[in-house]
């Protein structure tokens, strides 16, 4: 997996957000939490965490609430602290302390908190780095039906991080989320189709998946089926499927998404053809640093439309992109005299 493992792992924290943690009332659950009921203790942490259920985000209250729980031996308070530990928010970062209370946790079968100690073994943050003992890990969680490890053993084993590179394996992982109706594990399964990897090419069974993915609204799929619709790969071509599925997307900032649409909307194709509106996708997405827009947005501005042509504002957006190493920007340049 590239780098993203601190990101998914301070994001599994949301998944233990169990819908008990917004059905209380604030004022029920404080006073449960003051007399030391240590699931209300958790809950209480996981508000402030997240900064819902009527209170403001606050990592220092969170961790203050979730060290009362942990020291009672609730192992969610247990593993989400340590998170808390390992990205050193409300607390100072502190691997070692974050490594033992996902251990404290593991111990009791707590899968979030044996995925964590696994990626901390990948990292070498708090262990020295050691493969081995991270996929013992990884596994551990994932053969307790944990998709978040499926997700992290599907992504090393496609990718080749850490791992030889094993795309039978790699869509053994992904297959085993996807059934579990995860659209993380569903999104990769229908790639692993669209591209060969481990299975037979089969456009109609990505688009199957990527729409399982996206019917859960999660912006990768529906970008994904945004592109089978516009290309006519597993469905038939239809550019208003497209429009609908960028824009939801999009909706969620998406950069590939808003740039597709920004697309739709100059060439008229799904929708009426507006410049300014393209323009408003592309300039989105471009000031989110994504190359493809950064140059679409160069050409709305070198050709004036949707805006007053400005040759410096068309030059700066596709340096840009050039430095990111578009080939299309790059050429651009030259074309102006660069």
């Amino acid at each position: 997996m590239h780098k993203p493992h601190l990101i998914l792992s301070l994001l599994a924290l949301l998944w233990l957000a169990a819908p008990a943690a917004w059905s209380a009332s604030l004022e029920e659950l404080q006073e449960q939490a003051r007399q030391g009921e240590a699931k209300s203790q958790y809950l209480l942490g996981l508000r402030y965490e997240t900064g819902k259920g009527g209170v403001d985000r606050d990592p220092v209250q969170a961790a203050n609430w979730y060290r009362q729980a942990a020291d009672q031996g609730y192992s969610r308070a247990q593993t989400n602290l340590g998170n808390l530990y390992r990205a050193g928010r409300g607390v100072s970062q502190d691997y070692a302390k974050a490594l033992e209370l996902y251990r404290q946790a593991a111990a009791k079968g707590d899968t979030k908190a044996q995925m964590n100690i696994g990626i901390m073994y990948l990292e070498g943050k708090g262990v020295p780095a050691d493969t081995d003992q991270a996929l013992e890990w990884l596994r551990k969680s994932a053969n307790q039906g944990d998709t978040q490890a499926m997700n992290h053993l599907a992504s090393m084993y496609l990718t080749g991080h850490e791992v030889g590179k094993n795309y039978d394996e790699a869509v053994k992982w992904m297959r085993m989320a996807a059934n579990q109706g995860d659209p993380v594990g569903q999104h990769s399964l229908g790639l692993a189709y669209y591209y060969g990897h481990g299975v037979d090419k089969d456009m109609a069974a990505s688009a199957r998946w990527h729409r399982k993915a996206a019917e859960q609204g999660y912006p990768p799929a529906q970008y994904s089926l945004g592109l089978r619709y516009a290309k006519g790969k597993g469905v038939p071509q239809d550019y208003g499927d497209a429009f609908d599925w960028y824009r939801k997307a999009a909706k969620k900032s998406h950069t590939g998404a808003m740039n597709n649409l920004g697309l739709l909307y100059r060439k008229g194709q799904g929708t009426e053809r507006d410049y300014a509106k393209a323009l408003d996708w592309f300039t989105k997405a471009a000031k989110r640093g994504f190359p493809p827009a950064e140059y679409n947005l160069g050409n709305m501005y070198r050709k004036g439309q949707g805006v007053a042509k400005d040759p410096a504002e068309a030059r700066n957006w596709f340096q840009q992109a050039a430095d990111k190493g578009h080939k299309g920007a790059q050429k651009a340049l030259k074309k102006m005299g660069d």
